[in-house]
C-alpha cells in the first residue's frame, strides 16, 4: 500500500500536471481567438491562399486567417474608410492602387527579413511600405473557341480591338473601377500618340476606334467565364495567370502578348497602418513570400512568384519561364502622374465612355 507521503507526491504531480494542461489549453484557446483578416480578390486567389496557403500558417501561429473578397478598389474603399480603427490587417492591392493606399497613409512599413530580401528588386515597394506576392501583366486575351470556327488568327495588337470584325464582340473592363480596362485603354492611348500623363488622345480616339466594338463595358472580370460559353465575348484585356485560371476549369481561352507590349501587372501586399494585430500581421506579411508559399500559389493559383527562390516544376516552370519572356517588352507605367490624375479620368470615362 503506498505511504501518505507518495500518495500526497503522486497528487502533487497530478495537480501540476492539471494546471499545465490547463494553461496550454487556455494558451491554445487564446491563440485561436486572434484572427486575421486579409483583403484580396476572391475567386481562383482566395481558393488557391485558403486551401494550399493559410493553413500553413494557421498551424505556425496557432491563428485563423479570414479572408475578405473584393477587387482592389474594394478593399481600398473599406481600409480607407476604418483607418482610424481597420478591421482588416493585411491586404492584396494591384501595384497602382497600391501606390494610392501608401500615398494615403495606410499601410506600415514591413519589417525586414530574409525572405523581404530575397524578392525581385521590382517587387520592392518604396520604403517597403509593401512587397509584391505576385507578377504579371495585362494583355490580350481570345475565345479560342470563336476564333478557330471563324477561322481568326490570335490578335497580335491592342489596335485588335478596334477591328471591324469584333463589332459587338469586345468585352472591356471599366477603367474607372479595374486595372485591366485602365491597361487596355493606357496602352491604346499610347498608340494614338498620349502618354501616362496626357489621355486627350485615347479619349478623343476610343468613341470612333474601339467603342463601337464593345458589347459590354464590365466592373470586374468576374462574367467573363460566362460570356465566353455563352460566345458573347470574343476579345478582351487580361493576364496570362487569369487566362491559365480559367483553362483549368475548361474555358477556351488563350493569352496573346500584343507587339506594343504587355503593362506590368504586380500583386502587392501591405500591412495595414494600426491594425491590431500588428505583430502577428508582419509574421503573415513575411510568410506569404517565402518560397513555400509562392510555389504552392503557383502550383495552385497560377500566380507567379516574386521570391526566385520559390520552386517551380512542370507547368509551373514553363509559366515562370514564359512570363520572363513576356516580361522583355512589358510597360512599366508612370502611377505617380496616373495616380494623381485618375479622379478626373474616372469621371471622365464614366460620363463619356460608359454613358
Amino acid at each position: 500500500m503506498p505511504s501518505t507521503s507518495s500518495l500526497r507526491a503522486r497528487r502533487h504531480l497530478l495537480g501540476a500536471a492539471a494546471a499545465v494542461a490547463a494553461l496550454l489549453s487556455a494558451g491554445a484557446v487564446h491563440a485561436q481567438a486572434k484572427t486575421i483578416y486579409i483583403g484580396m480578390n476572391g475567386g481562383t486567389m482566395e481558393k488557391a491562399y485558403t486551401q494550399y496557403v493559410f493553413p500553413a500558417f494557421e498551424k505556425l501561429y496557432g491563428a485563423k486567417v479570414v479572408v475578405v473578397p473584393g477587387t482592389s478598389s474594394d478593399i481600398l474603399a473599406k481600409a480607407q474608410a476604418n483607418k482610424d480603427k481597420p478591421q482588416m490587417h493585411v491586404m492584396f492591392l494591384d501595384d497602382g492602387i497600391m501606390v494610392r493606399a501608401i500615398g494615403m497613409g495606410l499601410c506600415e512599413k514591413q519589417r525586414p527579413s530574409p525572405a523581404l530580401n530575397d524578392l525581385y528588386p521590382a517587387a520592392r515597394f518604396k520604403g517597403d511600405m509593401a512587397s509584391g506576392v505576385s507578377l504579371g501583366m495585362t494583355g490580350i486575351a481570345y475565345n479560342k473557341k470563336m476564333f478557330t470556327e471563324k477561322g481568326w488568327a490570335a490578335p497580335t495588337s491592342w489596335m485588335d480591338f478596334a477591328d471591324p470584325k469584333f463589332k459587338g464582340k469586345v468585352v472591356f473592363q471599366s477603367a474607372s473601377s479595374s486595372s485591366f480596362g485602365l491597361h487596355g485603354f493606357l496602352m491604346f492611348n499610347r498608340i494614338q500618340g498620349g502618354n501616362d500623363k496626357n489621355v486627350e488622345p485615347g479619349f478623343k480616339a476610343w468613341p470612333e476606334k474601339i467603342g463601337p466594338n464593345v458589347l459590354e463595358y464590365i466592373p470586374s472580370s468576374a462574367k467573363l467565364s460566362e460570356m465566353v460559353q455563352t460566345g458573347e465575348a470574343a476579345l478582351f484585356p487580361l493576364t496570362p495567370t487569369a487566362v491559365a485560371a480559367l483553362k483549368v476549369k475548361g474555358i477556351p481561352v488563350e493569352y496573346a502578348q500584343p507587339k506594343e507590349g504587355s503593362v506590368v501587372l504586380m500583386v502587392g501586399q501591405c500591412v495595414i497602418a494600426n491594425n491590431s494585430e500588428p505583430e502577428l500581421a508582419q509574421k503573415l506579411a513575411e510568410f506569404l513570400l517565402s518560397p513555400l508559399a509562392q510555389a504552392n500559389v503557383l502550383q495552385y493559383g497560377s500566380q507567379i512568384p516574386t521570391n526566385p527562390k520559390a520552386p517551380a516544376v512542370g507547368e509551373g516552370a514553363a509559366q515562370v519561364a514564359q512570363i520572363s519572356q513576356w516580361m522583355k517588352n512589358a510597360v512599366t507605367l508612370d502611377w505617380e502622374s496616373i495616380n494623381a490624375n485618375r479622379p478626373a479620368w474616372n469621371a471622365r470615362w464614366n460620363k463619356t465612355i460608359e454613358k
